[in-house]
């Protein structure tokens, strides 16, 4: 099993689509920021909208957003990458005009608003991992995997912050937030664009071009459903259990919130790195083992009331936060190790469907849970996970592409100099 044993930050940025790639990325994730976390306020208080009407409007969009992801898988399987991911941001252009020109009163505009930032948000992941697998291979994609997990996570964290000050304007706050938005995305796209990568056979390694049909990783796909509950437990879980079973002050959220931007920001490259000298499958089975240890250690802790419950849950988010980044720089690698590379973006795709369906299912799910009690909450998706994690262990591999080399701890090879040479000389078509 090859490994990757250091971290050279200018070889990750060549491996993640290079610098323009990685700033288009940051302003990308900059601009979701500043209105993704207050998309729902946004239509409360500036649009007038009831809350559940907006959240059903939201929730609709996300869900709905997710049938455009066959043809995005196909649309990458013909070749096309720096024109996905840069269209996937041009749709949430469309997106935040049609929500800045929505009437007050309108939940059908809203909701049209929603869908289009829902289908740019759902098709990224996908068009995003198929770039990065075409100019870098074996434990080096991983780790630009992760590296751009990271970074899109530092972004994330810097816009809420940014827009949480502004807050304090009111409504022409949030609208200004809204356009900044736009232009954002605008600014991304163009940069994500003119990075030029297409796929072609030059610039794919031959090992990695083996003929055979998409994997059919059911086992992967429906544990990933489960698995991916992890990232709403900072976001609604824990808050939920906090304030409504342990009468704690909603600072106590919003630190474990914080702590988890930041655990990811900073470990999500090491620890992928650390994770390398294991197998991708294992790796992934042990994501889940830990995820379920936390989960039921948040069991525990909420049983020891309102002085030491607070503290002892805000212990445990670090541990859960460990297993989540174990998954995440995991989940993904293994799919595309596992695509053969003519069926890699329907492979992706597929991936990015169960996410979707599962961060569109876990709000509900857990908010049906959490009025049970402790056991009913973190004891079934405790138990859940681990049966998810022993699925992911025993699922056979077939057809799994070799990996390469880990070139971040290594010079400048051939093989990275081609695909350097492809994402500059490529078709603009990509």
């Amino acid at each position: 099993m090859a490994t990757t044993t250091k971290i050279r930050p200018r070889a990750l940025i060549r491996a993640s689509g290079g610098p323009r790639y990685a700033v288009a990325l940051a302003v990308d994730a900059l601009g979701t920021g500043l209105l993704r976390p207050f998309l729902l306020l946004y239509g409360v208080t500036v649009l007038r909208l009831s809350a559940p009407a907006t959240g059903i409007a939201m929730t609709v969009g996300v869900v709905v957003g997710l049938v455009c992801m066959p043809a995005v898988g196909r649309w990458l399987d013909r070749g096309a990458r720096s024109t996905v991911v840069a269209a996937s941001m041009l749709v949430r252009v469309l997106g935040v005009a049609l929500l800045l020109a929505t009437p007050v009163g309108h939940v059908w505009l809203f909701a049209t608003a929603a869908l289009f930032l829902g289908i740019g948000n759902q098709a990224w992941p996908a068009a995003h991992a198929a770039l990065v697998a075409t100019v870098s291979h074996g434990r080096e994609r991983d780790t630009a995997l992760a590296g751009g997990r990271a970074l899109r996570n530092a972004g994330l964290g810097t816009g809420a912050l940014l827009a949480t000050a502004c807050l304090a304007g009111g409504t022409t706050a949030l609208q200004a937030l809204a356009a900044v938005t736009g232009l954002a995305y605008l600014a991304a796209a163009a940069l994500a664009w003119s990075v030029h990568l297409h796929a072609h056979s030059a610039a794919t390694p031959a090992k990695d071009t083996a003929d055979g049909p998409a994997p059919r990783m059911r086992a992967l796909l429906a544990a990933n459903v489960v698995y991916v509950f992890c990232l709403n437990v900072p976001e609604i879980a824990l808050p939920l259990v906090l304030v409504t079973q342990l009468h704690t002050s909603p600072v106590w959220s919003a630190a474990i919130f914080v702590a988890n931007t930041v655990l990811v920001v900073t470990l999500q490259v090491p620890v992928t790195v650390l994770m390398s000298r294991f197998s991708r499958r294992t790796v992934l089975a042990l994501a889940g083992v830990v995820l379920a240890a936390s989960y039921l250690g948040f069991l525990v802790a909420t049983s020891l009331g309102h002085g030491w419950g607070a503290p002892a849950v805000a212990t445990v988010s670090v541990f859960c936060t460990i297993g989540e980044i174990i998954y995440a720089g995991s989940a993904t690698a293994l799919v595309t190790a596992l695509a053969p590379a003519h069926v890699l973006g329907r492979a992706l795709a597929r991936f990015e469907l169960s996410t979707g369906f599962g961060l569109a299912v876990s709000p509900a799910v857990i908010t049906a849970l959490a009025p049970h009690g402790s056991a009913a909450l973190w004891g079934s998706l405790a138990a859940a996970t681990l049966l998810s994690a022993s699925a992911v262990a025993t699922e056979k591999d077939r057809g799994t592409r070799p990996s390469g080399p880990g070139l971040l701890a290594l010079d400048a090879g051939p093989r990275r100099k081609a695909a350097a040479a492809s994402a500059d000389t490529s078709s603009p078509g990509g």
